[in-house]
């Protein structure tokens, strides 16, 4: 038996259910100290709103900058103690050998030429990840949702395929948040669809796909584009909004529910999970039980729900009690605030009706905010089965079972991962 609850978790390896490792960031050349800040959860502490259109698009596009103090200052001292801020400099810190002082106005140069060194080598991203002890990644590749992620990332990647543009497609030229046609997209799979039933036809056939681009779920991200109240499917309303630039609200909204709800039978006929994004994005219209309908609509559909659904877990929680067809991922929660998560966790392990329902992931897309995501994650959730043991209600064998499960089993079945 393991002498501590931390060491048992260090040892075990990870299937990462949730990160944005794409080529143009992975294989990036053109990366310093300031950038990794810049392209993290770190910079949400700034007046740019992840709500805002198209604003993950332009932080990727921001040229890089020359690292200085002054601009380092903003994150490492005016948003000191914010947790997206503490992680990543953390990360930064075991990873380039400063754990000792963590980043400062005496060593930051020493620090930034490090990262921009270890940028330039191929091998950087796989020794980071290895470092992390995860074994198997799924990413979602949002600027390319049609990427198959082995020839460009590594045989260790799989992907889900992103459907905001799909949803939105009602017309040649209509994009999501993040810039992405859905007629350009099918395009690329050699389907031009001139026809609403043409169009359905091509949901039905990229669904088919999936597997021959190693896409082992579906992504519903509309939270960024949209709330997430999907009604009953109205075919006659939705074929309204069909080829029209700018369509009735009533219709845009119909064609979008519609979709979606084709989606989400064809995951379940597929045996596809859906990931979904819920909590902070356009937050008025992203709390969990807005998505009852679609849940109930589609019970042979795996629905696995992110982000512990911050600022409402505990009704999330409530969901996964009552709905056998939801799933937890935890990721990204324990990044926003690591106190809330350990209390949504106690809360989780005592509601949820059995062992599989949890996962874990960093949501990042950077190796280094991965690294200290998964590294951080090791350690609450070893803080709180440390707690279940120390006031009797797990024993010590019975947190490590579920230790394994949330780090990497329940994962392997979730996603059918040989």
């Amino acid at each position: 038996m393991s002498k501590t609850m931390n060491e048992f978790l260090s040892a075990c390896p990870v299937v990462d259910v949730h990160e944005h490792h794409m080529p143009e960031v992975a294989h990036s050349r053109d990366v310093n100290l300031l950038k990794l800040f810049q392209q993290s959860y770190a910079a949400w502490t700034s007046n740019v709103l992840p709500s805002e259109p198209k604003a993950t698009g332009d932080m990727l596009s921001t040229p890089t900058e020359p690292t200085t103090w002054e601009a380092l200052v903003p994150f490492l001292e005016r948003s000191g103690s914010n947790a997206f801020v503490r992680n990543l400099a953390g990360g930064i810190a075991e990873l380039y050998g400063i754990t000792d002082t963590g980043i400062t106005r005496d060593n930051w140069e020493a620090v930034d030429a490090s990262v921009r060194l270890r940028h330039t080598e191929a091998t950087w991203p796989g020794e980071v990840i290895a470092r992390a002890a995860i074994e198997r990644i799924v990413t979602d590749p949002f600027l390319d949702p049609l990427m198959d992620p082995r020839p460009r990332l590594g045989q260790n990647y799989d992907a889900v395929l992103r459907i905001n543009a799909f949803a939105l497609g009602w017309h040649g030229e209509s994009r999501d948040h993040n810039g992405n046609c859905a007629h350009a997209l099918l395009r690329r799979l050699g389907m031009e669809v001139k026809t609403f039933d043409d169009y359905c036809d091509a949901i039905r056939a990229l669904v088919g796909s999936c597997a021959r681009r190693n896409h082992v779920a579906l992504k519903n991200a509309l939270a960024y584009d949209r709330d997430l109240s999907f009604d009953e499917p109205n075919e006659e309303l939705a074929r309204q909004a069909w080829g029209q630039r700018s369509p009735s609200p009533a219709a845009r909204k119909a064609f979008c529910d519609f979709i979606v709800d084709l989606f989400c039978q064809l995951a379940g006929e597929a045996d596809l999970p859906v990931q979904t994004h819920l909590g902070t994005a356009i937050i008025s219209g992203s709390h969990p039980l807005r998505m009852t309908g679609l849940i109930e609509r589609h019970p042979r559909t795996r629905f696995l729900l992110m982000h512990l659904a911050y600022p409402w877990s505990r009704d999330l929680l409530g969901m996964a009690f009552v709905y056998r067809n939801v799933w937890l991922d935890l990721c990204w929660s324990l990044l926003l605030s690591p106190s809330h998560f350990k209390l949504a966790l106690h809360e989780a392990i005592e509601v949820l009706p059995d062992e599989t329902r949890m996962m874990i992931g960093g949501d990042c897309l950077h190796v280094e905010e991965t690294f200290a995501a998964i590294k951080g994650g090791r350690r609450l959730i070893g803080e709180v089965l440390n707690e279940k043991v120390a006031s009797g209600y797990f024993r010590f064998r019975d947190a490590e079972r579920l230790a394994i499960r949330i780090l990497s089993e329940n994962a392997k079945e979730f996603f059918r991962l040989s």
